[in-house]
């Protein structure tokens, strides 16, 4: 796995992200909501979907559902804020879930 979208609307999150992805290895591509998401992903090889639930617009929800319909296969993980929703994410069609923190070690291992 080398290419993630990465969709964040925060733009300090989206780089603090990003940095930490570059570091570990892998190729970032960058969206700011799921409409952005949506055409990068058309436009770019990406192996997997690192994205927020909740951005102006087009949700991240929305944004993934859209995303498996084209690609059944494409692995996304929902990373948010908001550890309300961990126990109902198994309905979503999404591969994984992570609070977001400051320590990435989840994440990153999520990843891997």
């Amino acid at each position: 796995m080398n290419t993630i979208l990465l969709v964040e609307d925060d733009r300090s999150q989206r780089a603090l992200y990003e940095q930490e992805l570059l570091d570990a290895g892998y190729r970032v591509v960058l969206a700011k909501d799921g409409q952005e998401a949506l055409e990068r992903i058309k436009k770019e090889d990406v192996d997997l979907v690192l994205m927020d639930i909740f951005m102006p617009g087009m949700d991240g929800i929305e944004a993934m559902n859209r995303i498996l319909a084209k690609d059944k296969r494409m692995p996304v993980i929902i990373n948010t804020a908001y550890s309300t929703y961990k126990d109902s994410f198994t309905t979503w069609s999404a591969d994984a879930y992570v609070v977001k923190s400051s320590d990435l070690t989840e994440l990153k291992e999520t990843i891997a």
